[in-house]
């Protein structure tokens, strides 16, 4: 019996010894692809051998679909085959985010004043220009509901605001959704775009970085504040578009307070394209810290900004309208955050501004009362550089993005590396520290920009 026992085991351990290891999952994804040519039925036929193509690109020469994971790598090795990677996810979260109840005689932020387009009072302005005559597309999760009680009508195109869906999940498919831009649950979109407008505060005026500025809301963020490149490039193809097209005789910048690990083909496609029709792009660094820069953040044609903040966060009661004696000359005012993405080899950090304890209205709930909030991250970072962007244009429509970053970064204020002691919201103290790695060429300095415009 125990011979047979032991015949019996030995069987089983050879027999699982040769049966073949379980096979490795194979799952569907969503993949981007970019053509070295013009997307041609041949093209089309052959790529369709290793899955189904979802949606085609004809202006980027890209398109995207449904495989297996196992046959992307087939994919890139096509002779016609510029670049394929799986679909890239984005975020566009705030970092901090602090509920802000006390108003009293607030007119103009710090915020404002750091990038030395205001000081405190009204009719504030330090610069000659405003904004008018200029587009602003702002690629985020749209406008909450009330967007109306914060931002004069006038001022938001809602003849060209649109809403792109779909993505990297299932239904692969990227598609528009009417109406959906101003139905938002997030309030992300509408706290960005607060900076380059400003906003009503319970009937109180609050300057913005460019307060005549016109913003097309572009809803590509679900109403979680994440989405897919794919969704996005559609949204920039769009705004090119809208440039190439009714929109030719105007300035067009495109803000977006947000980003993603990877620099993703169809998206890079967009950008270059964009950029071709005459449009400046703006972008969040990154809230990754020494973790390296976001995409498409980091990529070169776009100009990047890394979170700054002020000394005298907190420090005073109701500081962010109350702190007065900030000199926009000083870099000794201002340090970087920590959460701010540093650069890595490869990565291109442009210049700074600001990023902590934003305040603007923020709604988590459809319908809810109005709302405002201090908020932290690159997202609050990029809209001032896309308002300062704005100013610019207005003076020189004919500027590029090439000449707009090369101005920005040559009148920074550069904050060299070294460390700030700061009072947080809780009353306690916290050091920043930061290298030559996360401020790019420094502080924005709006006057100073457009000075340097002939």
């Amino acid at each position: 019996m125990k011979r047979t026992l032991v015949l019996l085991l030995m069987l089983t351990l050879v027999l699982v010894a040769v049966a073949p290891a379980a096979a490795a999952p194979d799952p569907n994804i969503g993949i981007n692809v970019v053509l070295k040519t013009e997307i041609t039925d041949a093209a089309l036929n052959n790529l369709s051998k290793f899955g189904r193509i979802v949606d085609v690109m004809d202006k980027l020469n890209a398109l995207t679909m449904k495989v297996k994971s196992s046959q992307l790598a087939d994919i890139r090795q096509l002779p016609f085959v510029a670049a394929a990677n799986p679909d890239a996810t984005r975020q566009g979260a705030p970092i901090d985010t602090v509920a802000a109840t006390d108003f009293i005689d607030g007119l103009s932020t710090w915020n404002l004043d750091a990038i030395n387009v205001t000081d405190f009072g009204f009719n504030n302005r330090q610069v000659a220009y405003d904004g008018t005559g200029v587009y602003v597309a702002v690629l985020d999760t749209g406008l909450i509901d009330s967007w109306r009680r914060y931002f004069p009508e006038e001022r938001i195109a809602e003849e060209y605001a649109k809403s792109f869906g779909g993505g990297g999940g299932e239904p692969a498919t990227v598609s528009e959704q009417p109406n959906k831009w101003e139905h938002d649950v997030n309030g992300h979109g509408t706290h960005v775009t607060s900076t380059i407008l400003g906003y009503s505060m319970r009937g109180t005026p609050v300057n913005g970085v460019a307060p005549m500025a016109t913003i097309i809301p572009v809803k590509v963020l679900n109403q979680n504040g994440s989405g897919w490149s794919s969704v996005i490039a559609q949204g920039i193809t769009y705004i090119a578009d809208l440039k190439a097209g009714p929109l030719a005789d105007y300035p067009v910048v495109i803000n977006m307070s947000l980003g993603g690990s990877i620099l993703d083909a169809v998206e890079k496609a967009a950008i270059d394209y964009a950029i071709a029709q005459g449009v400046i792009i703006v972008a969040s660094a990154g809230n990754n810290g020494t973790r390296g820069m976001g995409y498409p953040g980091a990529y070169e044609p776009v100009i990047s900004v890394a979170a700054a903040g002020s000394i005298g966060e907190w420090s005073i009661s109701g500081w962010w309208y109350a702190y007065n004696d900030i000199d926009p000359q000083d870099a000794a005012n201002y340090y970087i955050v920590d959460f701010s993405s540093r650069q890595l080899a490869g990565q291109d950090l442009d210049v700074a501004a600001p990023g902590s304890w934003i305040v603007g209205p923020y709604q988590l709930n459809s319908g809810m009362r109005n709302s405002y909030y201090y908020l932290g991250g690159t997202s609050m970072a990029s809209p001032h550089v896309a308002g300062t962007v704005a100013l610019m244009a207005q003076k020189n429509p004919a500027l590029t993005a090439a000449s707009a970053e090369s101005i920005l970064e040559s009148t920074a204020l550069y904050l060299a590396p070294g460390t700030r002691t700061v009072y947080g919201p809780s009353g306690a103290q916290v050091t920043y520290e930061w290298g030559a790695d996360a401020t790019g060429s420094g502080l924005v300095n709006a006057a100073a920009a457009l000075d340097a415009i002939p």
